[in-house]
């Protein structure tokens, strides 16, 4: 953090004093706690996340420009513009800028061109960093074990999966944020890394197919009912499927859904109903 003095006043000349201001650790942390509850709370088509991006850094921005009625309103202007981004890793984002505004705030010769060019460079790359991360990895990953939770009925799944992804997410954008003030550009480098990015990735999406594969064993009930008789000999069908492979129907549904919907282009309500008419017909005809 850069300082946690509320104001410091420095000798400028001996005609006048320029008054040097720095942000405490506690306005960076409602910035950022602004941040995390607030990132997608007003959207629209012209500016998408752009007010509540402003909203975040506006109380910071109003102690930056305390007395200076036309550098607040610039200020907030440039930060009230489009922006668009996966707001978990891109809480960075308006940390960076925080800093970046603080810096103009300290010194008029800086170009606030740079403030909006980060910005709009940054929201793009962190946006599919975010949504491959935690959108397509994290978020599956938590519904599985709420999903598995949830069978029969079952309650607690929906509240664990609310109390884990917010137990991550919160903390994640708050840190973040701290995070992007306190390095500044410097933390651009640190996750746009492509290696690092590819090690996690990877990571978790082995994570993520394990516990995927897991819920859909227990989760997917789908018996062959089936029984072979003559004379005195019954044959089941479900017990040969069992000595073959514990669970092979329901992979075999697991794995025909995969295929209807990547490979084939089905869409999920295309699925759930082929899947009604399949189940109608087996218990119909009393094969499953």
């Amino acid at each position: 953090m850069r300082s946690d003095n509320m104001i410091e006043n420095t000798a400028a000349s001996a005609t006048g004093t320029t008054r040097e201001v720095h942000l405490s650790k506690r306005d960076v942390s409602v910035a950022a706690w602004r941040w995390s509850f607030f990132c997608l709370a007003s959207q629209n088509y012209e500016r998408m996340m752009g007010t509540p991006f402003c909203h975040s850094l506006s109380g910071s921005l109003e102690k930056l420009y305390e007395g200076d009625k036309d550098g607040l309103s610039s200020a907030l202007k440039r930060n009230m513009t489009f922006f668009n981004t996966e707001p978990q890793l891109g809480a960075i984002i308006p940390g960076i800028c925080l800093a970046l505004e603080e810096q103009k705030a300290n010194d008029p010769s800086f170009d606030e061109e740079v403030i909006a060019s980060t910005k709009n460079a940054l929201m793009g790359p962190f946006a599919g960093i975010g949504d491959s991360i935690l959108v397509g990895t994290i978020n599956p990953i938590l519904l599985s074990i709420g999903i598995g939770l949830a069978a029969g009925g079952n309650p607690i799944g929906p509240l664990v999966f609310l109390a884990l992804w917010c137990g991550i997410v919160i903390p994640l954008k708050y840190f973040l944020f701290v995070k992007g003030y306190s390095l500044g550009l410097d933390a651009v480098k640190l996750l746009s890394n492509a290696e690092l990015k590819d090690k996690i990735t990877t990571a978790l999406t082995i994570v993520g197919l394990i516990v995927i594969g897991g819920v859909a064993a227990t989760t997917i009930k789908a018996s062959v009912a089936f029984i072979y008789v003559a004379g005195d000999m019954t044959i089941s069908l479900q017990e040969i499927f069992d000595k073959i492979m514990p669970n092979l129907v329901p992979l075999v549904i697991a794995l025909g859904s995969y295929v209807l919907v990547s490979k084939k282009g089905w869409s999920a309500n295309k699925l759930i109903v082929a899947i009604l008419i399949f189940a109608a017909v087996m218990v119909a005809t009393g094969i499953m």
